[in-house]
């Protein structure tokens, strides 16, 4: 048990080094086995790979391991978890040089593939040719140049880039691993970088066809990953099209819809009849919450905009509501036609309320 050697790796290493807020620490443990971390009490987690949760802090642990390709796609690999496996061969494995740098317990850095003299360049340089066999690694490295915003892309690491998009690899990918990479993207610091990184390797042609072209051209400061897919440039057919290959939560892509088909009417809601005005309502599913109309106000760029409308549109709504029939109003009235009747008088109400 004196050989057990416990590294914190990854991303944790690299933020601390840049000088970011860390995130969760991932470990490595090396000259162990599942059966002696399990003695101790850890609790394992990982069904393909040998990770567990330590029993105090449940952060992740995982046994220093190596792979090698054995099929097609992100999964065909055959994993070697053994004692003997080495903490070099461990970070062999990884993606980049600035995510293979480890640090031990007394806090001594382990460097081995000089991850530190990149991170000082700003570079994002590949470990090994072994980076070829995650096809997935060409959109992490996509979404590493989205949050790192002044580091580049080392020349070769682009050319193997581009040489495992033409290979056809990228299509063994799971639409949700995929996605978990671009909506990571969207949320960063600079989403079109993600886009323009991956049109330069050729990486958009099966996934992303509809963004070959236009990329998002700003970047919105703080906002959501839902809000940053809602303002892709795409019009409703696309974000449907690219939803269903993608799977695409219906809460981003309701968002991005509602973008498209309603944004500009409200924009500019008193030019608009009261039928208008209430069909969008009726469709935003306003009368009953104001939760999408509010969701929708808030992809205003403009924060005076956003107020001023904010402030006055979801009121409208509520008023609405308020809106009912009489009971002399309601005699002789059933299904459909209550409905119109009631319609009919909200939307007089509304007409009277644009007209102030």
């Amino acid at each position: 048990m004196e050989n057990i050697q416990c590294h914190i790796v990854g991303g944790a290493v690299r933020d601390e080094l840049l000088g970011r807020a860390p995130g969760d620490r991932d470990w490595v443990v090396v000259g162990s086995t599942p059966e002696q971390l399990i003695d101790l009490g850890y609790v394992q987690i990982g069904r393909d790979f040998p990770v567990f949760l330590h029993p105090e802090s449940k952060e992740e642990y995982a046994l220093a391991r190596t792979e090698r390709k054995r099929g097609i796609g992100h999964t065909g690999f055959q994993v070697d978890a053994s004692p003997l496996v080495t903490l070099e061969e461990d970070l062999q494995r990884r993606d980049l040089t600035i995510n293979a740098i480890a640090k031990s317990a007394d806090g001594r850095l382990i460097d081995p593939y000089n991850g530190q003299l990149d991170l000082d360049n700003k570079i994002l340089r590949h470990v090994s040719p072994a980076f070829a066999e995650d096809p997935l690694r060409v959109f992490r490295v996509a979404r590493f140049a989205a949050l790192l915003t002044d580091f580049s892309i080392a020349e070769e690491t682009m050319a193997l880039m581009s040489t495992m998009s033409k290979s056809g690899e990228l299509q063994t990918l799971s639409a949700e691993r995929v996605w978990q990479e671009l909506s990571k993207a969207l949320a960063g610091a600079n989403a079109k970088r993600f886009f323009a990184v991956l049109a330069q390797c050729h990486a958009l042609t099966h996934w992303l066809p509809e963004l070959i072209k236009v990329w998002p051209q700003s970047t919105n400061a703080g906002a959501s990953a839902a809000q940053c897919f809602a303002h892709l440039p795409l019009v409703e057919s696309e974000y449907l099209s690219l939803a269903e290959r993608l799977r695409v939560p219906n809460s981003f892509l309701q968002l991005a819809l509602d973008r498209c088909q309603h944004l500009q009417h409200l924009v500019n809601f008193r030019a608009l009849s009261a039928v208008s005005l209430y069909t969008c309502f009726a469709s935003l599913q306003a009368l009953h919450s104001d939760e999408r109309l509010v969701a929708l106000l808030d992809l205003l760029p403009d924060p005076e905009q956003r107020v001023e409308l904010i402030a006055q549109l979801p009121p409208l709504a509520e008023g609405l509501k308020t809106v009912t029939l009489s009971d002399a109003e309601k005699l002789g009235l059933q299904g459909r036609a209550f409905g119109e009747r009631l319609k009919a008088k909200r939307i007089t109400w509304l007409e009277s309320q644009l007209q102030r």
